[in-house]
C-alpha cells in the first residue's frame, strides 16, 4: 500500500470515528468531549499535540480510538490508561493481625521446610504446610506453585518455597499473577525486599544456606514492612507489567 493511499484511508477512519463518537472535535484539546456524550475521546490528533516519548496519562473512561493508539506507537508516547494510582490507594495489604504463611519445599529442602515451620509457629505464625512431608524426589514447580497460588488467591498473606537453590521456585512464583517473589540469601536481602519491593513470597535455596542463616532471613522478611512512599509507585509499575500480559490473554 503507497503512503498516499494509507493517508487517504487514515483519514476516511478519523472522519468516520469522529462522526460516530463525537460532535465537533477542539483541535486545541489534548481530550476532546461531545457534548451530547459524557465520555472523552482522544484521537489521533490529540496524540499528534503530545511531546514523542513522552508518558501521558489517560483519565478514566476515555475513549482511545485505534487510530490514536497507532499514532502513539509511532511517537513512542506511552498511554497510562485507568485510575491514576497513588500510595495511599494502592491495594497492598501490610501483615496483620494472626499471619497465615503457606511453606513448601522440594526434597533437597524438607528439612529445612520442617525446621522453618516449627521456628516460625513459636514466632507465633499459622502455618500452611503444602508439603512435601518426606525426602522423596519431587519437582520443585509443582510445589512453588501450590504456594504461590494460596498467595495469589489470598489464603496465605505470604509464601516460603525451599528447593536446592531458590532461583527456580522463584521463577515459578513470579509467573503467578499477585505474587512477588524474591530469593534472599542473607538478612539484607531479606529487609530489602519487603521493604523496597512488597515481596510476599521468599524463597531459600537449602543448599546454600544453613538452619540459623535460614530463621534469621524468615524472620526478618516477615518482620520487616513495606516502605510505602516512593518504592509505592515503583510496585505499582512492577505489577502493571502483569497486568499488560493479563490483558492480552
Amino acid at each position: 500500500m503507497s503512503q498516499v493511499d494509507e493517508a487517504t484511508i487514515r483519514e476516511m477512519v478519523r472522519r468516520a470515528l469522529r462522526r460516530h463518537l463525537t460532535a465537533d472535535s477542539e483541535p486545541t484539546r489534548v481530550i476532546s468531549a461531545s457534548p451530547s456524550r459524557s465520555r472523552p475521546i482522544l484521537d489521533e490528533a490529540a496524540i499528534a499535540a503530545l511531546q514523542e516519548g513522552s508518558t501521558f496519562s489517560v483519565p478514566p473512561g476515555t475513549l482511545v480510538t485505534p487510530l490514536a493508539r497507532d499514532a502513539a506507537r509511532t511517537r513512542r508516547i506511552r498511554l497510562e490508561e485507568g485510575a491514576s494510582r497513588a500510595p495511599a490507594t494502592l491495594s497492598l495489604p501490610q501483615f496483620q493481625g494472626k499471619r497465615r504463611v503457606a511453606v513448601g519445599a522440594d526434597h533437597g529442602g524438607v528439612a529445612m521446610k520442617t525446621l522453618l515451620v516449627k521456628h516460625l509457629q513459636e514466632e507465633g505464625y499459622e502455618i500452611v504446610d503444602v508439603g512435601p512431608s518426606d525426602d522423596k524426589p519431587v519437582d520443585y514447580p509443582d510445589y512453588a506453585y501450590a504456594v504461590a497460588r494460596l498467595v495469589s488467591e489470598g489464603q496465605a498473606e505470604a509464601g516460603i518455597m525451599i528447593d536446592g537453590v531458590g532461583i527456580g521456585s522463584c521463577m515459578v512464583a513470579n509467573k503467578v499473577p499477585g505474587v512477588r517473589a524474591s530469593m534472599c540469601y542473607d538478612v539484607s536481602t531479606a529487609r530489602n525486599a519487603r521493604e523496597h519491593n512488597h515481596a510476599n513470597y521468599l524463597t531459600l535455596g537449602g543448599q546454600l544456606i544453613g538452619p540459623l542463616l535460614a530463621k534469621q532471613i524468615t524472620s526478618a522478611w516477615l518482620s520487616t514492612p513495606f516502605g510505602a512512599g516512593r518504592h509505592a509507585d515503583r510496585v505499582s509499575k512492577i505489577m502493571d507489567v502483569e497486568q499488560r500480559y493479563l490483558k492480552k490473554s
